[in-house]
């Protein structure tokens, strides 16, 4: 069995908004697009055009309709990955050491060619982060794209996970949570950041955002175009009344009867 490290010297991870997530599933894409292509066995899909298309996807994004107590009912997208947990019960259920977490940063990863896919580390998840691919027969998760944040090669906006770089609404934010002056950290504590389901014990370093409470101090609502589209006059004049007049003479028109 593997055994996590005591401590880390950072923490590298995730905050996501979901008070600005719009379920555009641009993450996804982008996640999909990198890790089939660079790091690791590459993500396969099964039967893509058919009738029941499936495949491997280290992230995802699921819909829940929520109805607060004394607010309308809100469309909340929550996106899902590993969230590299501190006490990772992934790591020390593995028999062959495959599973680790990283003590440079606190990235958990799959040795792939030490894997053997017995799955025991996606039950032991309790987020259910980790898939088995079908046609690699190992296991795949979120690498937080180690292979592009320590890129030289990159420049260095580039250097974050695809998912973060390629968010349209910037709801993704990378950074160190062990430094209290990092963007994530600054997040974390000004919107109140949370653990998913603290309860399992698990401390995971992904944090997600509150939705922000809608403004309920406007009773009714103002169409700020409303005085922009009010009609000009009420009756048309010049060319426009005269071939308003003529195509009510007309036969079949409103003056013109019918033959």
């Amino acid at each position: 069995m593997t055994t996590l490290p005591t401590s880390t010297d950072r923490k590298l991870g995730l905050v996501i908004d979901l008070d600005t997530c719009v379920g555009c599933h641009a993450c996804v894409i982008s996640c999909k697009g990198w890790n089939t292509e660079n790091y690791g066995a590459p993500l396969s899909d099964q039967d893509p055009y058919g009738a029941n298309p499936t495949g491997t996807f280290l992230n995802r994004v699921h819909s829940y309709e929520i109805q607060p107590e004394a607010a309308p009912a809100q469309l909340i997208h929550f996106p899902k990955s590993c969230l590299h947990c501190e006490d990772a019960p992934c790591v020390t259920v593995c028999p062959t050491g495959a599973s680790y977490k990283r003590v440079e940063d606190g990235i958990v990863l799959v040795n792939e060619s030490d894997c053997i896919g017995c799955g025991l580390c996606a039950w032991a998840c309790p987020y259910g982060a980790r898939e088995m691919d079908a046609e690699e027969k190992v296991m795949k998760k979120c690498t937080l794209c180690v292979d592009r944040i320590y890129n030289e090669n990159l420049p260095e906006e580039d250097r974050e996970p695809a998912c973060v770089r390629t968010c349209p609404a910037g709801a993704r934010h990378f950074g160190d949570f062990a430094d209290p002056d990092s963007n994530v950290s600054q997040l974390t504590a000004q919107r109140g950041g949370m653990d998913l389901m603290p309860e399992m014990g698990t401390k995971p370093v992904n944090k997600y955002l509150p939705p922000r409470p809608k403004d309920q101090s406007l009773k009714e609502e103002v169409d700020i175009l409303a005085p922009f589209l009010e009609p000009i006059t009420e009756a048309p004049k010049g060319f426009l009344g005269w071939l308003d007049k003529a195509l009510d003479a007309m036969p079949g028109g409103p003056k013109g009867g019918s033959n």
